[in-house]
Protein backbone atom coordinates (compact mmCIF):
# COMPACT_ATOMS: atom_id res chain seq x y z
CA UNK A 1 0.00 0.00 0.00
CA UNK A 2 2.87 2.34 0.83
CA UNK A 3 4.44 1.76 -2.60
CA UNK A 4 1.11 2.55 -4.27
CA UNK A 5 0.84 5.81 -2.31
CA UNK A 6 4.34 6.73 -3.43
CA UNK A 7 3.48 5.97 -7.07
CA UNK A 8 0.34 8.07 -6.71
CA UNK A 9 2.24 11.01 -5.23
CA UNK A 10 4.92 10.74 -7.89
CA UNK A 11 2.61 10.58 -10.92
CA UNK A 12 -0.80 12.02 -10.05
CA UNK A 13 -0.04 15.71 -10.68
CA UNK A 14 1.89 15.11 -13.91
CA UNK A 15 -0.79 12.71 -15.08
CA UNK A 16 -3.57 15.18 -14.29
CA UNK A 17 -1.79 17.91 -16.30
CA UNK A 18 -1.24 15.51 -19.18
CA UNK A 19 -4.90 14.45 -19.31
CA UNK A 20 -6.15 18.02 -18.81
CA UNK A 21 -4.20 19.12 -21.90
CA UNK A 22 -5.99 16.44 -23.90
CA UNK A 23 -9.53 16.80 -22.54
CA UNK A 24 -9.65 20.49 -21.54
CA UNK A 25 -12.01 19.53 -18.69
CA UNK A 26 -10.88 19.38 -15.07
CA UNK A 27 -13.61 17.04 -13.80
CA UNK A 28 -13.07 14.56 -16.63
CA UNK A 29 -9.30 14.74 -16.12
CA UNK A 30 -9.82 13.93 -12.42
CA UNK A 31 -11.99 10.97 -13.39
CA UNK A 32 -9.43 9.63 -15.86
CA UNK A 33 -6.59 9.94 -13.34
CA UNK A 34 -8.65 7.97 -10.83
CA UNK A 35 -9.50 5.31 -13.40
CA UNK A 36 -5.80 4.95 -14.21
CA UNK A 37 -4.85 4.42 -10.58
CA UNK A 38 -7.70 1.98 -10.04
CA UNK A 39 -6.45 0.02 -13.04
CA UNK A 40 -2.90 0.07 -11.69
CA UNK A 41 -4.13 -1.09 -8.29
CA UNK A 42 -6.16 -3.91 -9.85
CA UNK A 43 -3.21 -5.08 -11.97
CA UNK A 44 -0.53 -4.53 -9.32
CA UNK A 45 0.23 -8.25 -9.19
CA UNK A 46 1.06 -8.32 -12.90
CA UNK A 47 3.45 -5.37 -12.87
CA UNK A 48 6.96 -6.79 -13.04
CA UNK A 49 9.12 -4.14 -14.71
CA UNK A 50 8.79 -0.94 -12.71
CA UNK A 51 11.13 0.82 -15.12
CA UNK A 52 8.25 0.85 -17.60
CA UNK A 53 5.72 2.14 -15.07
CA UNK A 54 5.90 5.72 -16.35
CA UNK A 55 5.06 4.76 -19.93
CA UNK A 56 2.45 2.24 -18.72
CA UNK A 57 0.62 4.87 -16.66
CA UNK A 58 0.67 7.53 -19.36
CA UNK A 59 -0.40 5.02 -22.03
CA UNK A 60 -3.43 4.02 -19.94
CA UNK A 61 -4.28 7.70 -19.39
CA UNK A 62 -3.90 8.51 -23.07
CA UNK A 63 -6.08 5.57 -24.13
CA UNK A 64 -8.80 6.43 -21.60
CA UNK A 65 -8.72 10.07 -22.72
CA UNK A 66 -9.05 9.12 -26.39
CA UNK A 67 -11.91 6.75 -25.54
CA UNK A 68 -13.68 9.60 -23.74
CA UNK A 69 -13.17 11.92 -26.72
CA UNK A 70 -14.58 9.25 -29.03
CA UNK A 71 -17.56 8.85 -26.71
CA UNK A 72 -18.08 12.64 -26.74
CA UNK A 73 -18.00 12.68 -30.53
CA UNK A 74 -20.39 9.74 -30.72
CA UNK A 75 -22.76 11.35 -28.20
CA UNK A 76 -22.60 14.67 -30.05
CA UNK A 77 -23.39 12.94 -33.36
CA UNK A 78 -26.28 11.10 -31.69
CA UNK A 79 -27.67 14.30 -30.16
CA UNK A 80 -27.26 16.13 -33.46
CA UNK A 81 -29.13 13.31 -35.21
CA UNK A 82 -31.96 13.50 -32.68
CA UNK A 83 -32.14 17.28 -33.14
CA UNK A 84 -32.24 16.90 -36.91
CA UNK A 85 -34.90 14.20 -36.65
CA UNK A 86 -37.06 16.44 -34.49
CA UNK A 87 -36.65 19.28 -37.01
CA UNK A 88 -37.49 17.05 -39.99
CA UNK A 89 -40.64 15.71 -38.35
CA UNK A 90 -41.33 19.07 -36.72
CA UNK A 91 -42.82 17.37 -33.67
CA UNK A 92 -41.36 16.67 -30.28
CA UNK A 93 -40.72 13.00 -29.81
CA UNK A 94 -42.91 12.01 -26.90
CA UNK A 95 -41.38 8.54 -26.78
CA UNK A 96 -37.89 10.01 -26.54
CA UNK A 97 -39.00 12.30 -23.71
CA UNK A 98 -40.60 9.38 -21.87
CA UNK A 99 -37.44 7.30 -22.27
CA UNK A 100 -35.30 10.23 -21.15
CA UNK A 101 -37.50 10.59 -18.06
CA UNK A 102 -37.22 6.84 -17.36
CA UNK A 103 -33.45 6.98 -17.70
CA UNK A 104 -33.28 10.05 -15.48
CA UNK A 105 -35.45 8.32 -12.85
CA UNK A 106 -33.24 5.25 -13.00
CA UNK A 107 -30.10 7.31 -12.46
CA UNK A 108 -31.71 9.13 -9.52
CA UNK A 109 -32.66 5.78 -7.94
CA UNK A 110 -29.14 4.45 -8.43
CA UNK A 111 -27.68 7.58 -6.83
CA UNK A 112 -30.11 7.20 -3.92
CA UNK A 113 -28.84 3.62 -3.41
CA UNK A 114 -25.21 4.69 -3.09
CA UNK A 115 -23.67 4.55 0.38
CA UNK A 116 -24.17 7.90 2.10
CA UNK A 117 -20.58 9.19 1.76
CA UNK A 118 -20.33 8.14 -1.88
CA UNK A 119 -23.64 9.83 -2.58
CA UNK A 120 -22.52 13.05 -0.89
CA UNK A 121 -19.23 13.09 -2.80
CA UNK A 122 -20.95 12.30 -6.11
CA UNK A 123 -23.59 15.01 -5.69
CA UNK A 124 -21.09 17.63 -4.57
CA UNK A 125 -18.88 16.89 -7.57
CA UNK A 126 -21.42 16.29 -10.33
CA UNK A 127 -24.32 18.52 -9.32
CA UNK A 128 -22.62 21.32 -7.40
CA UNK A 129 -19.44 21.27 -9.51
CA UNK A 130 -17.02 21.19 -6.59
CA UNK A 131 -13.48 19.95 -7.19
CA UNK A 132 -12.06 17.03 -5.24
CA UNK A 133 -10.00 19.32 -2.95
CA UNK A 134 -13.08 21.47 -2.26
CA UNK A 135 -15.13 18.38 -1.41
CA UNK A 136 -12.36 17.07 0.84
CA UNK A 137 -12.26 20.35 2.73
CA UNK A 138 -16.04 20.61 2.99
CA UNK A 139 -16.45 17.03 4.25
CA UNK A 140 -13.30 16.96 6.39
CA UNK A 141 -11.78 13.99 4.55
CA UNK A 142 -8.67 13.55 2.41
CA UNK A 143 -8.62 14.16 -1.34
CA UNK A 144 -7.70 10.49 -1.83
CA UNK A 145 -10.82 9.45 0.06
CA UNK A 146 -12.92 11.73 -2.14
CA UNK A 147 -11.32 10.20 -5.23
CA UNK A 148 -11.97 6.67 -3.97
CA UNK A 149 -15.63 7.48 -3.29
CA UNK A 150 -16.04 8.91 -6.82
CA UNK A 151 -14.38 5.91 -8.45
CA UNK A 152 -16.65 3.51 -6.57
CA UNK A 153 -19.79 5.59 -7.27
CA UNK A 154 -19.05 5.87 -10.99
CA UNK A 155 -18.27 2.17 -11.24
CA UNK A 156 -21.58 1.33 -9.53
CA UNK A 157 -23.55 3.63 -11.84
CA UNK A 158 -21.86 2.27 -14.98
CA UNK A 159 -22.53 -1.32 -13.94
CA UNK A 160 -26.17 -0.76 -13.04
CA UNK A 161 -27.51 1.67 -15.63
CA UNK A 162 -29.99 0.19 -18.08
CA UNK A 163 -28.47 0.81 -21.51
CA UNK A 164 -31.58 -0.61 -23.18
CA UNK A 165 -33.32 2.74 -22.64
CA UNK A 166 -30.62 4.48 -24.68
CA UNK A 167 -30.81 1.81 -27.37
CA UNK A 168 -34.61 2.14 -27.54
CA UNK A 169 -34.35 5.92 -27.93
CA UNK A 170 -31.89 5.49 -30.78
CA UNK A 171 -34.10 2.86 -32.47
CA UNK A 172 -37.19 5.07 -32.25
CA UNK A 173 -35.38 8.09 -33.64
CA UNK A 174 -33.85 6.13 -36.54
CA UNK A 175 -36.73 3.94 -37.65
CA UNK A 176 -40.01 5.54 -36.59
Amino acid sequence: MLAFDQVYELFSHKLFSFVLKILKNEAEADDIVQEVFVKIWESRGNLVDFKLLNSYIFTIAYNHSIDLIRKRISNNKYLEHLKNSAIVYNTPTIISQIEFNELNNQVEKLIANLPERQKQVYLLHREEGLTYPEIAEKMGISKNTVENHMVKALKYLRQNIDNSLLINALFVSLFL
